[in-house]
C-alpha cells in the first residue's frame, strides 16, 4: 500500500524513478517491487514513473504510449530523457508516507 501512496502523491506534470518510489515507500532497493505494483495496480498514473536517469523502460507501443501521455501532461523530454531538473517529483519523506 505504501508503494501505491507514493505513487499517487506524482501530480501531474512530475515524474519518479522506480527507486525514488521504492525509497519513500521505506523500501530502498525496492525498484523491482515498484515495478510488479504497476504491473497489478489499476488506476495508478504510471506513465509517471520512469527508470533512473528519467529513461522510459517500457518496451514497444508502451513506451510510445508513456511519451505521449507525459508530453500531454507537460513534460519535456532531452532525446530520449525527460527533463528530471525541470519535472521531478521530490517525495517528502518515508515517514510522512507511512502516517498518511
Amino acid at each position: 500500500m505504501r508503494i501505491e501512496t507514493a505513487i499517487r502523491c506524482i501530480p501531474k506534470g512530475k515524474v519518479s524513478t522506480y527507486g525514488a518510489i521504492a525509497r519513500a515507500a521505506g523500501l530502498p532497493g525496492g525498484a523491482r517491487l515498484v515495478a510488479r505494483v504497476l504491473h497489478r495496480g489499476f488506476g495508478l498514473p504510471w506513465q509517471r514513473v520512469l527508470g533512473a536517469g528519467g529513461a522510459i523502460k517500457l518496451p514497444g507501443d508502451s513506451a510510445i504510449e508513456q511519451r505521449l501521455r507525459l508530453e500531454a501532461e507537460g513534460v519535456r523530454f532531452h532525446g530520449r530523457r525527460v527533463d528530471m531538473r525541470a519535472h521531478e517529483f521530490k517525495f517528502p519523506s518515508a515517514r510522512a508516507l507511512r502516517t498518511n
